[in-house]
């Protein structure tokens, strides 16, 4: 799951875009001014920060430079009213990898985050996960085995994500209802044990090899029989 920080100071739009993204599988961080972000962005990993320029306690290009001049490699999406050449050239000449102007539409904001993404040679994230003929696309929302797409819910994506990220290793209830559902175990582990069993009917359409395990006790497999 890729970590974002959203700086902008329109709470309205700000509110928006954490739902829109989080709906997406992102995990969201928000700051609603320059040095709320500058803070966050210091103290918290992330896989890329969504940058607007005008803040109100300063240039959010100022801001940008700083962290570049710090050696903050991760990638920067502007989003921004401003919208002549000469902004856009200086927002990508300060360190952008991309320069978005308001309004935009959700889905071309969607696309060239993932693509900024995809791109970033400093990302320890692997969006691409693997496991036998069991694939997964963390920035397309695609998982597949044997070729064929897995029509899966949000939640069962988020699932097999984090399964296929522990692939061979005991996972239990408590660390799925934690880092998934973002819940006590004691209100999901019914919820967390019925998803289970409907990925693992999932996974195990046409006679496929079964590949989730339930180890009695303990939690879940995703790999090789425990």
């Amino acid at each position: 799951m890729s970590r974002l920080i959203i700086v902008e100071d329109q709470l309205s739009l700000l509110k928006s875009l954490k739902k829109g993204l989080e709906e997406e599988g992102f995990e969201v961080m928000t700051a609603s001014s320059g040095s709320e972000g500058y803070k966050m962005i210091q103290h918290e990993p992330a896989d890329a920060v969504l940058l607007d320029l005008m803040l109100p306690d300063g240039d959010g290009i100022s801001l940008l430079q700083r962290i570049r001049e710090e050696e903050f490699q991760k990638p920067v999406l502007v989003i921004t009213a401003k919208d002549s050449i000469d902004d856009r050239v200086l927002g990508l000449n300060s360190g952008a990898d991309d320069y978005l102007v308001k309004p935009f539409a959700f889905n071309e904001l969607l696309a060239r985050l993932r693509a900024i993404l995809r791109r970033s040679p400093t990302s320890n994230f692997d969006t691409r996960l693997v496991y036998d003929d069991l694939k997964l696309d963390s920035l397309s929302r695609i998982a597949s085995r044997g070729g064929q797409e897995l029509k899966l819910t949000q939640r069962q994506f988020e699932l097999l994500e984090y399964l296929l990220r522990n692939k061979n290793r005991i996972v239990s209830r408590d660390a799925l209802a934690r880092d998934v559902w973002k819940a006590a175990t004691a209100t999901w582990t019914n919820v967390i044990e019925v998803q289970i069993n409907q990925l693992r009917k999932k996974l195990g359409g046409s006679g496929a090899e079964p590949i989730l395990h339930t180890v009695r006790g303990e939690g879940y497999q995703l790999g090789d029989e425990p």
